[in-house]
């Protein structure tokens, strides 16, 4: 049988020669020796490395599949428990504080003579806030009051006789003595005829009582009309006395108009007006704001007040004052859409149509009012939810 033994090369790889049958079995392991003019072959290469073990493939941790599970668990029963809130509830940030904001203009015109108020003072009702020169319209009152002595004394009074009743009783006076005289002339006349049917008098004695009884019949009808005009006249002075108080009355009026007062209790806002300006009837001189009578004006979408009604309660956030809640009911709704009591109400009748959805200003009472900490001004924005019931549930 032929073995074959390997030994290097001069290259440095082995070389397999053929070994006789019975010879035995040498391993040529031998350098070939170096010389000179070449280096030593390198030495044979090492043996590779035993391949490492395979490491344990690592378990995967549940935890963050049970994170996972529990946020969506969350979202979920939160967005559940937004679903059910918004079916009962509207909110809206397009809401204010809303109050009457009172305008103090004069009635009369004049000079300025004080300003008892300053900006942002607050005033009770019946305080006077402007004093104007009233020199002239007290003159006015002192010529309406002798107008009217006048008229009175022509006229007369319950307890005096005027000049119109003294000339009216003259004249009925005037009618009794009239009236006597002839009733005397036509008892005259009778008896001058009887007389001068038996010829006991003359036709011409005749003629003149028949003459009297003429003149007296006149005189009587002066008398009427006497009566008449002095009635008149007594009438036309009892109007003048009213046209006189009335007159006096209107002075009087005007020179209590030369004192502003603040028509009810408040805060002083927007003065403009200062000792010696000429102010004219209607310019507006200040504001008055009564902070104790405010309520909010919340404008919901069309589409969000199906289900609002009168008496709704209302929760009420202030932007002034976070975290801390007003409570409200609703009052009642606008009977049109803030945009038909604009200046240029929409119309669609022409043009281009643009859908916009519609607000419809709610109109809220605020319960208890505010307080001395959280005052509540008008034009403060709030935040408005509307806590509504179905239509099935109110019925």
């Amino acid at each position: 049988m032929t073995r074959t033994v390997g030994q290097p090369s001069a290259t440095g790889a082995l070389v397999s020669h053929p070994a006789g049958d019975g010879a035995t079995s040498q391993t040529a392991s031998a350098h070939v020796a170096p010389s000179p003019d070449r280096p030593a072959p390198p030495d044979a290469a090492p043996a590779a490395p035993p391949a490492p073990a395979a490491k344990p493939r690592p378990t995967r941790s549940p935890i963050p599949l049970v994170i996972t599970a529990l946020a969506a668990l969350v979202l979920g029963g939160l967005g559940v428990q937004r679903w059910l809130y918004g079916r009962h509830h509207v909110s809206t940030d397009n809401a204010q504080i809303q109050g009457d904001v009172i305008p103090v203009l004069p009635r009369v015109s004049g000079f300025v003579a004080e300003v008892r108020v300053g900006e942002n003072q607050r005033v009770r009702a019946g305080d006077t806030l402007v004093v104007l020169d009233d020199r002239d319209l007290a003159a006015r009152l002192a010529q309406g009051e002798a107008d009217l002595a006048a008229a009175r004394a022509a006229a007369g009074e319950a307890h005096s006789v005027g000049q119109m009743e003294a000339q009216l009783a003259a004249a009925k006076a005037s009618v009794k003595q009239a009236e006597a005289t002839a009733w005397k002339a036509h008892g005259d006349v009778e008896r001058y005829r009887a007389l001068a049917a038996h010829g006991v008098i003359g036709r011409q004695q005749l003629d003149a009582a028949e003459a009297a009884v003429s003149i007296a019949d006149a005189q009587l009808q002066a008398a009427h009309d006497q009566v008449a005009s002095a009635e008149a006249s007594e009438t036309s002075a009892t109007a003048r006395v009213a046209a006189s108080r009335a007159a006096r009355d209107l002075a009087a009026l005007q020179l209590s108009y030369s004192r502003l007062v603040a028509p009810l209790s408040g805060i002083v806002s927007k003065k403009d007006v200062e000792v010696g300006e000429l102010v004219q009837v209607g310019q507006p001189l200040m504001s008055v704001v009564p902070l104790e009578d405010v309520w909010v004006v919340a404008n919901l979408k069309e589409t969000e007040v199906q289900n609002v009604a009168t008496g709704d309660r209302v929760e009420i956030r202030v932007d002034s004052y976070p975290g801390h809640k007003f409570w409200g009911r609703v009052e009642s709704l606008s009977p049109a859409s803030g945009a038909r009591f604009s200046l240029l109400p929409p119309d669609n009748a022409t043009g281009n149509f643009t859908k916009v959805v519609q607000r419809i200003p709610v109109r809220i009472r605020i319960e208890g009012g505010s307080d001395a900490t959280h005052v509540l001004r008008p034009g403060m924005s709030v935040v408005a939810t509307i806590t509504t019931l179905d239509r099935g549930q109110r019925s």
